[in-house]
C-alpha cells in the first residue's frame, strides 16, 4: 500500500511539473515575442506543443484497456513520446500471455495516414490478391488487416486511421478472432482525445 501511495505522489508531481513547464514556455514565448525575438518565441511554442502531445498521450493511456482478449497489459512498459516534427504523440503499450503478444501503437499526426487511407479507398488494392489483406470496420471505423507469418508464427497487422491519428495493432501467435480483439480497443474515445 505504501508503494502505491508513493507511486501516486510521483505521478501527481510529474503532472504538476509538466504544467509548470508548459506555463514557463508560454511565458517565454510571450516575452520573446514582445521583445521581437521571434526565433526563441517559436522555439518556446514548439516546446509547448511537444508537451501538449505528451500530456495527450498520457491521457490516452488511461483509456486503454488493461486486457485485450486474454492478453494482459504490460503497463510498466508503457511509453509516450513526442514525435518532434514528423508526428505528434507516439503511444506504445504491449499486451502478453504465455505464448501470444500484441503491440498497440497510436501516433497522432501520423505521416502514414495518406498511404493507409489510399489503400482503404481502393477496394482491389485493399483486399490483396492472395487474401492476406482485408478491410473491416473496427468500432465503426474502416481498418486494414494484414495477415502474415514470422518464423512460422501467425502475425496480424491492423491499421485504423482516425483523421490524422493512426492506430496500429500488431499481434504474434494470436489465432483467435482478430476482429473481436481489435474491437476491444476504445477507438472512438481515442479519436476524441487525439483529433
Amino acid at each position: 500500500m505504501k508503494r502505491i501511495i508513493l507511486i501516486l505522489i510521483g505521478l501527481v508531481s510529474i503532472c504538476s511539473v509538466n504544467a509548470q513547464d508548459f506555463n514557463a514556455n508560454v511565458q517565454k514565448a510571450r516575452q520573446s515575442y514582445s521583445s521581437g525575438d521571434l526565433e526563441n518565441s517559436r522555439f518556446a511554442m514548439q516546446q509547448m506543443l511537444l508537451e501538449l502531445d505528451i500530456m495527450g498521450g498520457k491521457e490516452t493511456l488511461k483509456i486503454l484497456p488493461g486486457t485485450l482478449g486474454n492478453l494482459e497489459a504490460k503497463i510498466a512498459e508503457d511509453q509516450v513520446s513526442a514525435g518532434s516534427g514528423f508526428a505528434g504523440a507516439v503511444i506504445h503499450r504491449t499486451y502478453q500471455s504465455a505464448d501470444k503478444s500484441a503491440t498497440l501503437e497510436i501516433i497522432s499526426n501520423s505521416p502514414l495516414i495518406g498511404s493507409v487511407n489510399a489503400i482503404l479507398s481502393i477496394p482491389f488494392i485493399g483486399t490483396g490478391s492472395n487474401g492476406d489483406r482485408t478491410v473491416v470496420k473496427i468500432d465503426g471505423y474502416k481498418a486494414l488487416i494484414q495477415k502474415g507469418s514470422d518464423n512460422e508464427k501467425l502475425t496480424y497487422d491492423i491499421q485504423i486511421p482516425l483523421g490524422s491519428t493512426l492506430i496500429t495493432l500488431k499481434t504474434e501467435n494470436y489465432s483467435d478472432d482478430i476482429v473481436k480483439l481489435a474491437n476491444s480497443i476504445p477507438v472512438a474515445q481515442i479519436a476524441q482525445k487525439l483529433n
